[in-house]
């Protein structure tokens, strides 16, 4: 396995259930590799609708699940090789933001303890001075006044002052990975160009990798150098992101970027997202064949290659098949 600080080598997951005495499956995310350098810092997001398997990814990229098949490593070591000082350097290292700044946090802890502990359960600090220096230096960082922010419970918080604090703590532990899994979507308009911003930050002055998952390509192309395309858990496309926006090739992408509003009260949006529905991957096949006005007989049953149809641009489409084939292994190179 390749020296990264984390990669996954040819992950899927399924999901299985059972009820009324019947098995099922639910193929969440299909076979797929990428490596994350702790070298150059860059914003890789990962966007689809609903169902598409972003937060699956999230999941194990963070070590929150293990694959169905294929492997996830933490600086060139397997997950299944680790001793308990290197999963517990990787839980430092390997951060998560959530959606929901609600939910983030025990009401029944002042802002103070949620800070603190991290300093402890890391052993980030060896006095209560030292602690009490680092969590005020990290709050003013993130926007916060520590006057008006320690002391208070975080129900006394709004929304967006609660994901702030969620930033403070990463800073805290010193990551070199963040996941953040629609750090905006929960909280209100006013604050989300803060919160941009500031992940913006963490990676060009803390040097922090991101992993920014979101099915809103208008905050994808504001803040990440990568961008890949999931539908029913399968890469369609993937590369630099200003040329995917600027230059969709796969029509699902094209669909999503049709469906992002803009102030034109002549536009009319002739293209719909269509929901995707789980369990219903089509292995065999092209997933987007269904919706798609350029399918033929062949896209049901012959997954598409990945094609180069630019420098750092790979897609998965038949209409772009006299283009060099590559391999899935290549997608790795694609999003470095």
């Amino acid at each position: 396995m390749s020296d990264f600080l984390v990669s996954l080598d040819q992950v899927s997951k399924t999901y299985k259930s059972r009820a009324n005495g019947v098995s099922s499956e639910v193929k969440a995310l299909l076979p797929m590799s990428i490596e994350i350098s702790g070298d150059t810092p860059k914003v890789i997001a990962v966007a689809g609708e609903s169902g598409s398997g972003k937060t699956t990814l999230a999941s194990l990229i963070l070590g929150f699940q293990s694959p169905t098949s294929g492997s996830i490593g933490f600086n060139g070591i397997p997950f299944s090789e680790l001793t308990k000082a290197q999963r517990y350097e990787f839980r430092r290292t390997v951060q998560p933001v959530l959606q929901d700044p609600f939910s983030s946090y025990n009401q029944f802890y002042m802002v103070d303890h949620i800070l603190e502990m991290p300093l402890k359960n890391y052993g980030l600090s060896t006095s209560a001075d030292q602690s009490s220096a680092l969590i005020e230096k990290a709050l003013r960082d993130v926007g916060l006044i520590p006057e008006q922010t320690l002391g208070r419970y975080p129900s006394q918080l709004s929304g967006g002052q609660r994901q702030r604090i969620m930033l403070a703590r990463l800073l805290l532990c010193k990551p070199r990975l963040i996941v953040a899994d629609e750090p905006v979507s929960m909280i209100d308009s006013s604050y989300r160009a803060i919160i941009l911003s500031m992940l913006l930050k963490l990676k060009t002055e803390y040097q922090i990798n991101i992993v920014y998952i979101t099915h809103d390509l208008a905050t994808a192309y504001q803040i990440s150098d990568k961008l890949i395309i999931l539908y029913k858990g399968r890469v369609v496309e993937a590369g630099d992101t200003k040329t995917i926006i600027d230059n969709p090739k796969h029509p699902y992408t094209e669909s999503l970027i049709s469906s992002i509003p803009v102030p034109d009260r002549i536009r009319s949006w002739d293209k719909e997202t269509i929901e995707v529905k789980h369990g219903l991957v089509n292995e065999t096949g092209c997933e987007y064949t269904d919706h798609c006005l350029h399918a033929i007989p062949q896209c049901k049953v012959q997954v598409p290659k990945f094609q180069q149809v630019a420098s750092h641009h790979l897609v998965s489409c038949r209409l772009y098949e006299n283009s060099p084939m590559k391999e899935p292994s290549e997608l790795i190179e694609t999003i470095k």
